[in-house]
């Protein structure tokens, strides 16, 4: 294993990871929630009275962060190995199972760990193993 040290950015990545602590802290401690993306997602499928506004703001601020990163330099180039088929059979296993797993990577990996929950530290244990079986089999077995 090599690094790719023209692509190594460890101060960038901090402070990535300093926002999305920072975020989810924020919105935990204002708003009593956990800044699990699927959950928020789905709330807005099944709004509650006066649940919307919250939910959108923290959506929104998502999608509008590529924007302000691109009004400070430019975007990293995107590289796609794979078809638009097989993108979309994965995003749909990764919702399936959100369902199942109550809860996605940032509820469970980033909010659940730091408030140190059992069946999250499970949750981030199960998504991990199957990350690297999922690499594993795409590019050792199938070749991908």
């Amino acid at each position: 294993m090599s690094i790719d040290w023209l692509h190594f950015t460890p101060l960038a990545s901090t402070a990535g990871g300093l926002l999305i602590g920072l975020g989810a802290a924020l919105l935990l401690l204002a708003n009593g929630r956990i800044a699990g993306i699927s959950g928020i997602t789905g709330g807005l499928l099944r709004p509650a009275r006066g649940d919307i506004g919250w939910r959108l703001a923290f959506l929104l601020g998502l999608l509008a962060s590529p924007l302000i990163w691109l009004a400070m330099q430019a975007m990293p180039p995107a590289q796609i190995d794979h078809t638009p088929g097989l993108l979309a059979v994965s995003g749909l296993l990764v919702g399936l199972g959100t369902r199942f797993g109550s809860g996605c990577t940032s509820g469970h990996g980033v909010c659940g760990i730091a408030r140190a929950s059992k069946r999250s530290l499970v949750a981030t244990a199960c998504f991990m193993l199957a990350g690297f079986a999922t690499v594993f089999v795409m590019r050792h077995i199938i070749g991908g």
